[in-house]
């Protein structure tokens, strides 16, 4: 007859424990990486409209990472893990971060939706490959530490 109330009341601090716990929010939030790196060829092959797709998927990769490198080049890395205080200013000014970082790649977005399409498929396949390759330096950035 007492493990009623003494369940109810376990299952009850559970939850508003749960409830009360902050995530911790990462320094590089959302998607961070492509599937695939491509030659000249491929792109070659490929039309404008698949390019114009590659070109703002590295371009998102690349606003999320690159303005983080002296934290993080992939994301679960927090501000704890780095020994930075979790603090309400610490964690206000990454939630800002955050915020202005999408803010910035929305407004990009719809300027590349309107204007990248009269580019030519040669520029677009030259952006598309310096892009991968500057993704791809960040697999050698630990050497520079």
């Amino acid at each position: 007859m007492k493990m009623k109330p003494t369940l109810f009341i376990i299952v009850f601090l559970l939850i508003t424990s749960f409830g009360f716990s902050q995530n911790e929010l990462s320094i590089i939030s959302g998607k961070v990486g492509i599937s695939k790196y491509h030659d000249r060829d491929e792109l070659d092959q490929m039309q404008k409209g698949q390019l114009l797709t590659l070109y703002i998927e590295r371009i998102e990769v690349i606003v999320k990472i690159l303005p983080n490198i002296a934290f993080a080049t992939m994301p679960g890395v927090t501000m704890s893990s780095l020994g930075i205080p979790d603090t309400k200013d610490h964690r206000k000014a990454l939630e800002d971060q955050h915020e202005a970082t999408s803010n910035y790649f929305t407004n990009t977005l719809e300027f590349q939706n309107k204007i990248l399409p009269y580019s030519d498929k040669s520029n677009l396949i030259a952006a598309i490959l310096f892009y991968e390759e500057t993704l791809k330096s960040l697999h050698t950035y630990r050497e520079f530490n």
